[in-house]
C-alpha cells in the first residue's frame, strides 16, 4: 500500500485519483488529507478538490508531485531515486568559498538542450579547471523551453531535459570527475502557467514583488509553506545529491517572523551536511548588501555561505566597457572599481543614484572573508535582461574581455562564469519563454516590448520571447571555441583559474591583503596580491604602468622595464615581482 497525503486546508472535499480511479481520503484536523491505495511504484495520480461528477472530474497535479512527465498541468507520477544509479559514494564534497562555479542553462548549453548532452561536455569544465557546475532552474515550468524561473511545481524536474534520472545521472557524473553541483531553486514567487497551489491553501500572500504575487511566509497558516520550501531545498540536497543552492532573488522573501526563512534553512542545511558527510552550500542572490546576509548565525546573521555581488560586476563592466546608464550610474570610474574590489561592496550605507536613497550596508572584511562574496563579468541577469540579450562579446573588443576576465578571476573573491563567455561566445542569451496558453503567450511577448520601448528601444528590434528562434539563437556554438581570438580567449581563461588554483597569494581569501593603484586619465589599473600584479589597461592607447618583474600571463605583448610595464590598449599582464622566468599565453 501506498501512502498519499496533501496539505489543503482550502476545499471542503480532497478526492484521490489513481489512474483513473477515485479514492475518499480523510482529513485531520491540520489541513493534511490522506489515504492509503495499492498503487504501482510508478502509478499516475493527482487530486480532486471539491468536485462531486465522477464522470469528468479537474485532476490537478500534487504539489509537492516527484515527477510531471507530461506537464505541469496534467497528472503526477509516483517516482523515487534508484540508490543503485549512483556511484559517488566516495564523493567528500567541497565549499564553494574560493571556487570556480561555472553558470549553465541546460536548456542552450548544448544542441540537444538535456541533462545527458551536458555529461558531454564536463570533461571540457574539467579541462578549464571549473569546480562547481551551477544548472539554472531545473524544476518543472509551463511550456518546453524557459529560463526556469516561472516554476509552478517545485519538487519536480523538468522533463524536457530529461526528468529525475537523468539528474541523477548529471550529478553523478560530475562527481565522478570532481566537479560539484549547484542548482538554482526559486523560492519568491511561482510561475504563471500550470500554478495551481492556491486552490490547496494559502500559499500566496498579500504582497507582491516584481514577479507576481508573494509566498506566503510570515501571514496567516505560512508554517506549512514555509515547511514545503524547506523541504524542497532539502530534497535537492539529500534525493539528488546537489552540494548546494543558489537562492533566487532573496530580497524578495519578505519575512517579518522572528527566525528569517533563510536562517531556518542554513540551520537544517548544516543539520543535513552533517548526516551525508559533506559540506552544502547556500548561495543568495541579493541586492541588499547586507552582510548580515553572510554573517554566521552564532553572530546574529543568517548563515548563508555567500551571496552574489552586483557591485562587483557593475564596477567591472563599467569600468571597462563605458556604460554608465540605469544602475551602472555611479559606477564606470576607476575609482568606483578600487572602492568596490577593496570593500566587497560600493553601495555601503552611501547614496545610490538610481534608487534615490541610501544604499547597503558595510562589510567587516576583517571577519567575513572575500570568499563569501561572488565575482563575475557575466550572468544570464546580466545578459538576458538586457533588451536584445547581447553579451558584452557582441560589443566589447577580445583584449576587454580578457582585462574583465583577468580581475574578476584573480580577485580575492569566489569566481563565477557564465557559459560561453569563456571564448566570448557570439551567441546572445536572450528572455524566452513557450507558455502554452495564448493569451498568456501574447502578453508576455508584449509586455516585454513594452517594458524596453518604455526606455527608447524600438518594439520591433526586441525578439518576441515566444517565438522560438528567440530560443535556439541563444544556444551556444561549439565550433567557435577554438576559431582565431575565440580560442585565445579560452587558454587565457584556463590559464587566469590554473593560477587562482596554484599560487597561494591568489587564493588568499582576506580583503586585507589586496592592494590597489590606478591612473584615471591614463586609464590603467593595477591589483597587487602578495607577488603577483594584476595590471590592466583599460583604454585603447598603450600606458606604461610603474610595476616591474616578470610576466607569467597576459593578454597583448607587454615590454618590461626595470620601472614600469609597458601594456597595449585594452590587454593585460599578471607580473611576478619575485620571479624572473614567464611568459605571455600566446593569444
Amino acid at each position: 500500500m501506498t501512502e498519499f497525503a496533501v496539505w489543503a486546508p482550502r476545499p471542503e472535499l480532497v478526492r484521490l485519483d489513481v489512474e483513473g480511479t477515485l479514492h475518499d481520503m480523510v482529513r485531520s484536523d491540520d489541513g493534511w488529507w490522506r489515504a492509503e491505495v495499492d498503487a504501482a511504484a510508478d502509478a499516475r495520480y493527482g487530486f480532486v478538490l471539491d468536485q462531486l461528477d465522477v464522470e469528468h472530474p479537474k485532476v490537478l497535479p500534487d504539489p509537492r508531485s516527484p515527477r510531471q512527465p507530461d506537464g505541469v498541468h496534467d497528472r503526477s507520477q509516483l517516482w523515487q531515486p534508484d540508490p543503485s544509479a549512483w556511484s559517488d559514494g566516495d564523493w567528500a564534497g567541497r565549499s564553494i568559498e574560493g571556487a570556480v562555479i561555472y553558470e549553465l542553462h541546460v536548456g542552450t548549453f548544448t544542441p540537444e538542450g538535456t541533462f545527458d548532452a551536458v555529461i558531454e561536455k564536463l570533461d571540457y569544465l574539467v579541462d578549464l579547471g571549473i569546480d562547481f557546475v551551477e544548472l539554472m532552474p531545473v524544476n518543472a515550468f509551463g511550456g518546453t523551453h524557459g529560463w526556469g524561473y516561472d516554476g509552478v511545481l517545485w519538487y519536480a524536474v523538468h522533463e524536457p531535459y530529461g526528468g529525475p534520472d537523468a539528474l541523477i545521472r548529471l550529478i553523478d557524473a560530475c562527481h565522478r570527475r570532481g566537479l560539484g553541483v549547484l542548482i538554482d531553486a526559486v523560492f519568491n514567487h511561482l510561475g504563471p502557467s500550470g500554478n495551481y497551489l492556491p486552490k490547496f491553501g494559502p500559499y500566496l500572500s498579500s504582497g507582491s514583488n516584481p514577479w507576481g504575487e508573494s509566498i506566503n511566509i510570515a501571514d496567516a497558516d505560512a508554517d506549512e509553506v514555509r515547511r514545503y520550501i524547506l523541504d524542497c531545498a532539502l530534497r535537492w540536497m539529500r534525493d539528488f545529491h546537489a552540494d548546494g543552492l543558489r537562492l533566487d532573488a532573496v530580497h524578495a522573501l519578505v519575512d517579518t517572523t522572528a527566525i528569517h526563512i533563510l536562517e531556518e534553512l542554513s540551520a537544517e542545511t548544516d543539520a543535513l551536511a552533517t548526516e551525508v558527510g559533506r559540506p552544502l552550500s547556500l548561495i543568495a542572490e541579493s541586492d541588499l548588501n547586507d552582510p548580515r546576509l553572510i554573517t554566521p548565525r552564532d553572530r546574529g546573521g543568517l548563515g548563508m555561505t555567500a551571496q552574489w555581488d552586483d557591485d562587483i560586476h557593475h564596477a567591472i563592466h563599467s569600468a571597462v566597457s563605458g556604460e554608465t546608464q540605469g544602475y551602472y550610474g555611479d559606477f564606470g570610474t576607476l575609482e568606483a572599481l578600487a572602492a568596490t574590489l577593496t570593500h566587497g561592496y560600493f553601495h555601503a550605507g552611501t547614496y545610490s543614484s538610481f534608487r534615490h536613497r541610501r544604499h547597503g550596508r558595510p562589510l567587516d572584511t576583517s571577519t567575513i572573508p572575500a570568499t563569501r562574496l561572488l565575482a563575475y563579468t557575466l550572468t544570464h541577469d546580466q545578459v538576458g535582461n538586457r533588451a536584445v540579450g547581447d553579451r558584452p562579446s557582441q560589443n566589447l573588443t577580445f583584449g576587454q574581455l580578457a582585462v574583465k576576465a583577468a580581475l574578476a578571476i584573480l580577485s580575492p573573491y569566489t569566481a563565477m562564469l557564465f557559459m560561453g563567455e569563456e571564448w566570448g561566445s557570439s551567441s546572445p542569451f536572450q528572455f524566452f519563454s513557450s507558455h502554452p496558453e495564448p493569451e498568456l503567450a501574447r502578453a508576455t511577448a508584449e509586455g516585454r516590448k513594452r517594458e524596453f520601448a518604455e526606455h527608447g528601444w524600438d518594439a520591433d528590434d526586441i525578439p518576441d520571447p515566444q517565438d522560438p528562434e528567440t530560443f535556439l539563437r541563444s544556444k551556444l556554438k561549439w565550433d567557435e571555441i577554438d576559431e582565431g581570438e575565440h580560442g585565445g580567449l579560452r587558454r587565457v581563461y584556463r590559464e587566469l583559474i590554473r593560477l587562482r588554483h596554484s599560487e597561494s597569494d591568489l587564493s588568499d581569501p582576506w580583503l586585507d591583503n589586496l592592494k590597489v593603484d590606478y591612473d584615471e586619465n591614463a586609464r590603467w589599473f593595477a591589483m597587487h596580491r602578495g607577488a603577483f600584479t594584476i595590471a590592466c589597461n583599460l583604454g585603447p592607447e598603450p600606458v606604461e604602468v610603474p610595476v616591474t618583474g616578470a610576466v607569467v600571463l597576459a593578454w597583448g605583448e607587454p615590454v618590461v622595464s626595470a620601472e614600469s610595464t609597458r601594456l597595449e590598449g585594452h590587454s593585460f599582464a599578471v607580473v611576478k615581482s619575485s620571479s624572473t622566468t614567464g611568459r605571455p599565453v600566446d593569444n
